[in-house]
This record gives C-alpha cells, sequence and structure tokens, in this order.
C-alpha cells in the first residue's frame, strides 16, 4: 500500500492541535541509518487506511518529500471517542535485516472438520495473530490456518501452521502455543427445565378456591 507525507517543521502540542484541525495528522518515521522524522499526513487517506488489514500487516510505501521509502507501522494513538487519529509512528526497513511482525491468521476448512461435522462442538481461534520474523521480501500479509482435520482431541499448535519460506514464529523456548481447539457445547440439564406439578401437588387452598367459584356460577 502507498500513502504520501511531508516532513514537519513545526513541532510541539501547539504545532500539533492545529495540524489536527487542519485535517492533518502528526507522526514520525524511525530507523535504518537515516534519523527519526517528524512527518505529516492526511488524516482521512490514514483514516481510512487503518481500516484495512494488509495496512497493519505489510510492507507499506510512504512517498516522503517525493522520496519512496519502504516502512511498517509501528504505532498509532486514536482519540478516545472522536473518529480521529492523533499521532502515528512508522519504521524504515532494510531489505537485509530481519523483522518482526504481527501477521494475521486466516481460519479455513472448520466447517469440515470432524470436530465440527461429526462432534458438533465450537471452534475456538485462540490465535487471531502471530508474531514472525522475516527478512521484509519475506513477511507473508496473511497466514492460512487449516483446520479441516480439527479433532476434540487434538487442538492445533503453532507447530502445525504451514509457514511460508524464511518464516519462523518468535516464541520462548519450549512453546508451542494452541492456535485453535474445538469446544465440546454441553446439552441442556433435564434438571433446568421447569418440572411439571403432578396434579396431587395442587395446595387444598386452592381446591377450595376452585369449587368455591364452581358454585358461584
Amino acid at each position: 500500500m502507498k500513502f504520501t507525507a511531508v516532513t514537519r517543521k513545526a513541532q510541539g502540542t501547539g504545532a500539533s492541535r492545529r495540524l489536527r484541525r487542519a485535517e492533518k495528522l502528526p507522526g514520525i518515521v524511525y530507523g535504518g541509518k537515516v534519523a527519526a522524522t517528524p512527518i505529516e499526513l492526511d488524516h482521512n487517506e490514514i483514516f481510512h487506511a487503518l481500516r484495512k488489514e494488509k495496512f497493519h500487516a505489510s510492507i507499506l510505501e510512504m512517498v516522503l518529500d517525493g522520496k519512496s521509502e519502504r516502512v511498517l507501522l509501528r504505532s498509532f494513538q486514536m482519540h478516545p471517542y472522536k473518529p480521529q487519529v492523533l499521532h502515528i509512528d512508522f519504521q524504515r526497513i532494510s531489505a537485509d535485516e530481519q523483522i518482526r511482525m504481527n501477521v494475521p491468521l486466516h481460519f479455513v476448512g472448520e466447517e469440515k472438520s470432524p470436530a465440527v461435522t461429526i462432534d458438533k462442538t465450537n471452534v475456538n481461534h485462540a490465535l487471531t495473530e502471530l508474531l514472525v520474523s522475516c527478512l521484509p521480501d519475506q513477511l507473508p500479509e496473511f497466514i492460512t490456518v487449516d483446520l479441516s482435520g480439527l479433532t476434540v482431541d487434538k487442538p492445533v499448535h503453532v507447530s502445525d501452521l504451514v509457514l511460508p519460506e524464511g518464516v519462523t514464529p518468535v516464541l520462548k523456548p519450549e512453546e508451542d502455543p494452541t492456535v485453535a481447539s474445538a469446544v465440546v457445547v454441553a446439552e441442556e440439564s433435564i434438571a433446568d427445565e421447569a418440572p411439571a406439578v403432578p396434579a396431587d401437588a395442587v395446595p387444598a387452598t386452592a381446591e377450595k378456591s376452585a369449587e368455591e367459584g364452581a358454585e358461584k356460577a
């Protein structure tokens, strides 16, 4: 994805407020062999871009002062209640340096799995993204998780995922988190249902009232 930015000359809280009133977005780009650079961007362009999954998990092309740079989105700050981005950070990348990035997980095939078709379970997605390490050109837009073989007694772990070449998960030693699992749905207990009241359980006062009503009729 491609977007434009210009170097931001005025800095400070007051300057940032003036930018926002002019529908501009203050930000910064850092990393590489270049000093951190304050930037300003078109607010609406970035606001709509942030609604796209790809903007959060792919290499972006930032045209800064007419010069193209490859960057990653690193963080952004939203207004507490307004639909407004307050600040945004990008990181420059180099083609020969490893990067770490959270990549979205896309789940497929769960409706065909034995856990769903045979055992009638629900599928729990324990993870929705995975932190990976790779070179910039190897970064996938998303990772597909095939759940077609999911069973009640065999959850899918990170080690079961088929990752693109050069992409490795960032995990602690001997860590292998669950990605998805089958959750058995408990049947409603009969005891939870309101029991029928037997005929001989009607209070005597109720019987008497019923008889009196019949006599008056």
